[in-house]
């Protein structure tokens, strides 16, 4: 697919326009003076606080800073500063208002990726510098050429790691069930049934810009009696090929696992983490501790599909949702990590900074929550060196906030200043862009 353009997509102008679409030279030198800096590893406040950005770089961060000669100095009084925020579970083109298995049946992949541009700037306007895009569920590789155009500065949007489609097994999770079997309905996966194919896959999404491999391992969610209950897809043998596969060329896998047994198998295989992650054992939770596997809780999508859809659904989504708040207060107390993932897609872009809310309100600390979307989520990607720090040398990927997050995590839905590799997109005062987006009649 070509390289989308901004002006083909009709975006309207960000702030400092030509920051957000002209790379800064090597040398330009900015200088951020807020009210606060929030240092995420420590939880340490700095007051006043100061952040020096020389290209795409934090060459300095601190309290009372000179500013070098010839800087550029940005004034942001009553904002608390922190690093970018990271989603680990997107799924860019899919919007709320149809069924995902009806998006890929009734929208051209042309539609969802334009789509899937708007929500992308959609999400960096909310402070989401770097997401994962967990699938495009039936779009392939379009999110490769999403990411190349976004990295080319062609249009603006996180830094991404994509897969392609996810991988699943023949009438399994996101396969295209309840059609007329007599008709070729598109599955939203990539299917394989067996370890060869699942590494034919695997090799196919790589030569296709795959930056990790998605692989669902656990569905259909039910409940029997009192019993919560998710047949696995995969075996244990079965993932561990694929983790060893993408290994092989410096790459990593992501699985989509709601509970037992599959999350064991998960754990024991070594995946990048375990999203949604319902149910674990005592002893996944051990594994998980022993190999740094993080889980991805994704609360806020749990919540919108509560609170939407049909009587039915709404009904199983609220008896999931307190089930899976108890097993969140296990897994706390088990000691292990947690990455801040939303799944947002079902819901709209640029609103998931209420995941942040959620995993606080259900019992995860204030500074973990903001750990959860920096530094523990940078460290899941493999990107710790550079990302998730307000410190020199990393990415000068920058947030600002209307007041101190540890007293109040809800303030991550109130963004007001958004930097990403030194480029300036959003500054406090402007129309918020995210207002019109939401209204876009797009088959929502």
């Amino acid at each position: 697919m070509a390289a989308l353009c901004l002006t083909a997509l009709g975006l309207p102008a960000l702030a400092g326009a030509q920051a957000a679409t002209v790379p800064p030279a090597a040398t330009a030198v900015t200088v951020l003076r807020a009210d606060h800096v929030l240092l995420t590893g420590s939880g340490r406040l700095l007051t006043p606080g100061t952040v020096i950005v020389r290209g795409s770089t934090l060459a300095a961060v601190g309290g009372r800073l000179a500013a070098p000669a010839g800087a550029r100095v940005v004034r942001l009084p009553g904002l608390t500063l922190m690093p970018g925020l990271i989603d680990c579970h997107v799924h860019l083109f899919l919007h709320p208002g149809r069924a995902e298995d009806m998006q890929t049946v009734r929208e051209s992949a042309a539609q969802r990726t334009l789509q899937a541009a708007l929500a992308a700037k959609a999400d960096l306007w909310a402070g989401f510098t770097t997401e994962r895009d967990m699938g495009t569920e039936g779009v392939g590789s379009a999110s490769s050429a999403l990411r190349a155009a976004i990295d080319a500065g062609e249009i603006p949007g996180p830094r991404l790691w994509v897969c392609a489609n996810a991988i699943s097994i023949l009438g399994g999770h996101e396969d295209a069930l309840g059609f007329n079997p007599a008709l070729t309905i598109p599955s939203n996966a990539d299917v394989a049934n067996t370890t060869a194919e699942l590494i034919r896959t695997i090799r196919q999404q790589i030569k296709e810009g795959a930056t990790f491999i998605k692989i669902y391992e656990t569905g259909r969610d039910q409940f029997i009696g009192n019993r919560f209950f998710t047949p696995y897809q995969y075996t244990e043998a079965q993932l561990a090929a694929a983790v060893r596969e993408a290994a092989r060329v410096r790459e990593r896998v992501a699985v989509h696992v709601m509970g037992e047994p599959g999350a064991l198998y998960a754990a024991q295989a070594g995946v990048m983490a375990l999203d949604h992650a319902v149910q674990l054992s005592p002893e996944t939770m051990r594994i998980m501790r022993q190999k740094h596997i993080p889980a991805v809780p994704t609360f806020a999508v749990f919540a919108a599909f509560a609170a939407t859809g049909s009587p039915a659904g709404r009904r199983f989504m609220r008896r999931l949702m307190a089930y899976k708040v108890a097993q969140f207060h296990k897994q706390i107390a088990a000691g292990i990590d947690f990455c801040a993932g939303s799944d947002v897609g079902p819901f709209p872009h640029g609103t998931q900074a209420s995941e942040y809310v959620l995993l606080h309100r259900y019992g995860l600390s204030a500074l973990r929550t903001l750990q959860a979307g920096t530094t523990v989520a940078a460290r899941m990607l493999g990107a710790e060196a550079y990302l998730g720090r307000l410190r020199a040398g990393y990415a000068a990927d920058v947030v600002g906030v209307p007041g101190n997050p540890l007293d109040n995590v809800s303030l991550l839905e109130h963004v007001r200043f958004v930097m990403k590799a030194g480029k300036i997109y959003r500054l406090p005062g402007q129309p918020n862009w995210l207002k019109k987006y939401w209204a876009m009649p797009v088959n929502r």
